[in-house]
């Protein structure tokens, strides 16, 4: 075969299939039709999803509020007060009423009245001897009224106005430490009574006052009025002391 018979063969081929192409794309193409649904049947039963149940609820938590910060007493006098607060003044409180004292406590020197019918025939005997020699001392007999209360504490040695009356006669004889003695026991014995607490401190500060001992002698004074404002042997003495002292210029 030569080279032209070849040629030809291929055109010829070519054109055929060039032909078979050109039929394909002209003829009818089959109408669109959308597939058919599958039957009730065959399709998958899904199932309606489930209620979704709420979250439980859950307590709130009550936070606590920041406190605030305090105020420190340096921070507030390091900072000046604004003038609306600086302009007003600090009312001053009120002063308070001093304590009262105390009223004075009612005589009870009448030993006579402390007889009762409870009371035994000694301290009766020796109460009636001690109000003999307070009297004597009364009337300016200090030595008779020794040898009358000497008697009282043989008597009845728990009588505690026998002691005082017999510290009271030593003082006026000028035996001063043989009455504070007699003191130191009348005050052992007569602790629940204040009214003649307040005499057994009244005397010991007139015996220190005679010793010598005057800051002693004042004690004694000032402590008799704590015991009795309405004692007169100390504030009469405490007023002679004040008097006494010199002015300071």
């Amino acid at each position: 075969m030569n080279f032209a018979s070849t040629c030809n063969f291929f055109i010829v081929g070519l054109a055929a299939g060039m032909m078979i192409i050109f039929t394909q794309s002209c003829a009818p193409r089959p109408p669109y039709r959308p597939p058919a649904p599958p039957p009730a049947s065959a399709l998958p039963v899904t199932k309606p999803p489930s209620p979704v149940s709420p979250p439980p609820v859950q307590e709130t938590v009550r936070k606590s509020l920041p406190q605030e910060p305090k105020i420190k007493e340096q921070d507030v006098r390091s900072k000046p007060l604004p003038p609306s607060v600086a302009s007003k003044e600090v009312p001053k409180e009120p002063d308070l009423p001093t304590e009262p004292a105390a009223p004075p406590l009612p005589d009870d020197s009448s030993l006579l009245a402390k007889i009762t019918p409870g009371t035994s025939p000694q301290r009766a005997a020796s109460l009636r001897l001690t109000e003999e020699g307070r009297k004597l001392l009364d009337a300016g007999d200090p030595g008779k009224a020794l040898t009358r209360l000497e008697k009282t504490i043989v008597i009845d040695s728990t009588n505690p106005y026998g002691y005082f009356y017999l510290a009271k006669a030593q003082y006026r004889l000028g035996q001063y430490k043989q009455s504070l003695n007699f003191l130191d026991v009348a005050e052992s014995r007569l602790s629940a009574e204040p009214f003649w607490l307040a005499e057994v401190q009244a005397l010991r500060g007139e015996n220190y006052r005679a010793l010598g001992m005057a800051q002693k002698a004042e004690a004694s004074y000032a402590q008799a009025l704590r015991l009795n404002s309405g004692n007169r042997t100390a504030l009469e003495a405490l007023s002679r002391l004040h008097e006494s002292q010199p002015v300071a210029r």
